[in-house]
């Protein structure tokens, strides 16, 4: 593991202080997890992080470490956006995103980049819609592509691409009545999220308490559960749109909208001022102004 991986690992962990957290967030073991620190620790010959009763906290050594790995990160990137033989970008962008925008809408976002610098190196992270702007904020990637929520942290900037309507959808053909499924009918939900979040308040603005039968970690996970007749979920549109499953599940009317979830692409403020975050920028207020002529 080369050293910038490392103090991104131990920047998460700083931000979380939760090995487990950081551990699922970034897709590493809390072996794997434990032995990076460790090894920081050997390298700077200090302890930077105390483990009590009461949890994880940085120590003095540990907070000046965490402005040194910070500054050190920020150097790297910047050195991997300058093309040391003059005005072709390079460097490597990394995206985070949902499954779903991924096939729905990276590629339009993407290729401006790809087509203008053939040098620029573009990986992407496919996870959990949830996680991604704290994955972003935390710094494990210069751009994501996901639904908004409501309020966005100060450090982010965003940019709408697009809108997708909130659907409840069963494996049983809905009968046109237009309510809601019967008392007691179970539902699938996100465990959380910005879908989690409009359920929540829909269901409380129709005085309806829903019994929850499960609560899966994404919506391919939940497209799944609502297959195997667990009850009515509520899904994006658009992940609907995109699924290989869709021809199993009805729509069911209702008598009125969960609501909408608006897409957009995120990046960190700080940020800006690189070339190639900067293009990246660029691409989506394109695919923003193109959209809104269609």
């Amino acid at each position: 593991m080369q050293d910038h991986d490392q103090y991104r690992l131990f920047l998460h962990l700083a931000q979380t202080l939760s090995f487990t957290r950081t551990a699922a967030d970034c897709h590493v073991s809390p072996a794997t997890l434990s032995r990076t620190v460790q090894r920081l620790e050997s390298a700077v010959g200090h302890r930077l992080l105390d483990r009590g009763p009461h949890g994880v906290a940085l120590t003095g050594h540990g907070r000046r470490f965490l402005h040194y790995a910070s500054q050190a990160l920020k150097l790297w990137d910047r050195y991997h956006d300058q093309d040391a033989a003059g005005d072709d970008l390079g460097g490597h962008l990394r995206v985070f995103a949902s499954v779903t925008a991924c096939q729905s809408l990276l590629p339009d976002l993407l290729a401006p980049i790809r087509i203008a610098h053939p040098r620029v190196r573009i990986s992407v992270r496919t996870g959990d819609a949830a996680s991604a702007l704290a994955l972003l904020d935390y710094g494990e990637a210069e751009l994501a592509v996901a639904a908004l929520p409501a309020r966005i942290p100060v450090t982010l900037l965003t940019r709408q691409i697009t809108r997708t309507p909130l659907l409840l959808i069963q494996t049983a053909p809905a009968p046109p009545t237009g309510q809601l499924p019967a008392p007691g009918q179970p539902f699938v939900l996100p465990r959380q999220g910005p879908v989690r979040t409009a359920a929540d308040q829909w269901f409380k603005s129709l005085r309806h308490t829903p019994r929850i039968a499960a609560e899966p970690d994404g919506h391919e996970a939940l497209l799944t559960l609502v297959a195997l007749g667990y009850g009515t979920g509520i899904i994006p549109g658009l992940v609907l749109q995109h699924s290989s499953i869709r021809s199993r599940f009805h729509q069911v009317p209702t008598p009125s909208s969960p609501g909408e979830l608006s897409i957009g692409v995120c990046v960190r403020r700080t940020d800006l001022h690189r070339p190639l975050v900067a293009a990246a920028w660029a691409a989506a207020q394109q695919i923003q102004e193109h959209r809104s002529d269609m």
